[in-house]
C-alpha cells in the first residue's frame, strides 16, 4: 500500500514537472528572457497586461517596475440595528485597500497587526462628519498617525506603518503624547506631527511640532512584526520622535490638519473650505515658522496636495475646480473645473495624476495634469464603501502565484 502511495506521487510529480515545463513561455521568441523584460520595462503595463499571460504575470512580478496604485481606507456604509432599543447605530468598521490601475479591481491589504484597530468614526454626536483618521505617504510607505477611540481618546499611540513592497506592517517610535486632530504631515524622508489634542487639551501639547526621520529607519533596520503596539523592539531601530520649534498657539489642534510638503517647507491652514482660516509655513532647514503669503492664504479653499513636493494642488471644494499654486505671483491658477469635483475631501496627487475624493467619499476622479487639455476619469469605490483617505503608492508585491493574486484582485469586485 506504501509502496502504490509513493509511486502515485512521485507520478504525480513527474507530470507536474513536465506539465510546469511544457507551460513556460518565453517573453519574446528568440530573446533570454532577462534580455527580453529589459526591453518590456520600457512598455506601459497596462498594454502589456492586454496582449498575453505570460507578459500579465511579468508585471505583476518581483522583478517589474512596480507601477502607481491608489491606497485608500474604507469605512463601511452599512448600519446595524439594535434590536433592544429599536435603533440603528453608525458602523466603525475600517478597510485597507488598494485600486490597481491596470486591472481595474480593488484588493484588500492584509491586515494590521493584532490587537484589531478600534477607531472612532462615526458617532451620533457628529452627524454630519467623520471623525478623522489621519494618514501620510513616505519613502513609499502608508503610515497611520492619528485617530480616535471610545471616550475621545487618541487611538494610535505608535505609528502604524504598511510597506507594499513586502507586504507587511510594522510599528514606528512611540509618540509621547499620542494625539488626535493634529496636522500631520511628510517632507522627504521625515515624518511630522503637530499641535492636536489627547484625551483633554493640553496647551503644551497644542503648541509642539515633532518630527520622525525614516532615514534612521532605514539605516537600522525597521522592526516588522504581528505583536501589539507594547512591543518594544521598535527602538533597537534607531526610530525617535525629535522635537522641532513650537507654534505659537494652539489654533491649530481644532481639526485634522494636512501640512502639505512643498519644496522644503510644510504648509498648512487651520480650517476647512472657504471659512477665514489662517495659514503657516514651516521651514524645514531653518526650523522657523513663517506666516503664509497672502495670495496662497486667500485662495486656499480645500483639500490640497503636493506633486513630487514642487507643485501644490488644490480643489476648490464649493466651485469644483482644480488649481496650481504659482509661488512667483502668489495666485492660484486654474487647471480643470468638473462638477464632480464639488465637494472634494481628500487629494492625492503623483507620476502626473490628482486623485480625488468626492463628497461623502462617493468616487475617485483621477486628473491627469499632464495632458492637454487634463483628462478625467473615474474610479468607483467598492460597494458597501466609503472612502475616507486615499495615497498614490507603488503597487502591492504580488507574492503569490499569478492564479491566486487573480482571485485575491476580485475580493472587493471589479470595477472596469
Amino acid at each position: 500500500m506504501n509502496n502504490s502511495t509513493t509511486t502515485a506521487r512521485a507520478a504525480v510529480k513527474r507530470h507536474k514537472i513536465h506539465h510546469d515545463h511544457d507551460d513556460h513561455q518565453s517573453l519574446i521568441p528568440g530573446l533570454p528572457d532577462h534580455i527580453a523584460q529589459i526591453c518590456l520595462n520600457l512598455v506601459n503595463p497596462s498594454t502589456l497586461f492586454c496582449v498575453c499571460l505570460s507578459w500579465r504575470k511579468l508585471i505583476y512580478s518581483p522583478s517589474f517596475p512596480p507601477f502607481f496604485s491608489i491606497y485608500a481606507l474604507l469605512l463601511s456604509t452599512k448600519s446595524s440595528i439594535d434590536k433592544t432599543k429599536h435603533s440603528a447605530y453608525f458602523s466603525n468598521s475600517v478597510e485597507f485597500a488598494y485600486f490597481d490601475p491596470i486591472s481595474s479591481k480593488w484588493q484588500l491589504l492584509p491586515p494590521p497587526p493584532d490587537p484589531p484597530l478600534r477607531f472612532l468614526v462615526k458617532h451620533p454626536s457628529f452627524i454630519s462628519r467623520n471623525l478623522p483618521i489621519q494618514s501620510v505617504s513616505v519613502s513609499g510607505n502608508l503610515i497611520l498617525l492619528a485617530a480616535t477611540a471610545d471616550q475621545f481618546t487618541p487611538a494610535i499611540s505608535r505609528p502604524l506603518i504598511f510597506n507594499p513592497r513586502t507586504r507587511n506592517w510594522s510599528y514606528g517610535p512611540r509618540l509621547s503624547a499620542p494625539r488626535r486632530w493634529c496636522a500631520a504631515g511628510a517632507l522627504g524622508n521625515a515624518v511630522y506631527v503637530a499641535s492636536g489634542v489627547g484625551s483633554r487639551y493640553n496647551p503644551e501639547v497644542a503648541r509642539s511640532v515633532v518630527k520622525w526621520d525614516l532615514d534612521e529607519c532605514n539605516r537600522n533596520g525597521a522592526h516588522c512584526c504581528n505583536c501589539n503596539d507594547t512591543c518594544t523592539r521598535g527602538f533597537k531601530s534607531g526610530w525617535k520622535w525629535e522635537e522641532m520649534s513650537g507654534l505659537k498657539d494652539g489654533k491649530f489642534s481644532r481639526d485634522a490638519i494636512d501640512a502639505i510638503g512643498w519644496k522644503e517647507k510644510l504648509c498648512m491652514v487651520n480650517v476647512k473650505g472657504d471659512a477665514a482660516k489662517e495659514g503657516i509655513i514651516y521651514n524645514v532647514g531653518k526650523d522657523t515658522w513663517q506666516e503664509m503669503p497672502e495670495g496662497m492664504l486667500v485662495g486656499w479653499r480645500g483639500p490640497a496636495a503636493a506633486m513630487a513636493e514642487e507643485t501644490i494642488y488644490m480643489v476648490d471644494e464649493s466651485k469644483g475646480a482644480l488649481r496650481k499654486y504659482d509661488e512667483e505671483r502668489d495666485i492660484w491658477v486654474d487647471i480643470f473645473e468638473n462638477e464632480m469635483l464639488k465637494g472634494a475631501e481628500n487629494v492625492a496627487a503623483a507620476s502626473g495624476r490628482v486623485c480625488v475624493v468626492g463628497g461623502g467619499g462617493k468616487g475617485i476622479v483621477v486628473v491627469d495634469v499632464v495632458a492637454e487639455p487634463p483628462r478625467l476619469a473615474v474610479v468607483e469605490t467598492p460597494v458597501g464603501f466609503q472612502v475616507l483617505n486615499i495615497h498614490i503608492l507603488p503597487r502591492m508585491s504580488q507574492l503569490a502565484d499569478f492564479e491566486s493574486t487573480e482571485q485575491a484582485l476580485c475580493v472587493l469586485g471589479r470595477h472596469c
